[in-house]
């Protein structure tokens, strides 16, 4: 019996959520699935109902929505799952200018 890979990356610390939003591009075309989560370090209620959309690339630099999103909750914690996803990943969406909420954005990835 073989185990499966997996690894976590922080694709984003501390960073402000607000107006337009695309994390950091993370090749991972050797995983099967991946899990967005985000953790609002600094909570801002502008934040609740809001969308990120997950996004693909071929080559890290032209993207197109994947069809998954994440709402953003009034929980510390939200996440979005995505498979099917060929080589690059990344969240990226509009959000209110005057959002005042802080994030860690993590991607855990498994083959």
């Amino acid at each position: 019996m073989s185990v499966r890979q997996n690894v976590t990356v922080i694709v984003e610390r501390d960073r402000p959520a607000h107006g337009q939003f695309a994390t950091e591009p993370y090749e991972c075309g050797w995983a099967a699935e991946a899990i967005f989560f985000i953790r609002k370090l600094q909570a801002g209620d502008q934040l609740v109902g809001q969308q990120l959309r997950v996004q693909i690339s071929p080559d890290g630099i032209r993207w197109s929505d994947e069809g998954a999103r994440l709402t953003f909750s009034e929980g510390e914690v939200d996440f979005v799952r995505a498979a099917h996803f060929g080589n690059w990943l990344r969240l990226a969406g509009g959000l209110p200018d005057e959002a005042d909420s802080r994030v860690l954005v993590a991607l855990s990835l498994k083959e």
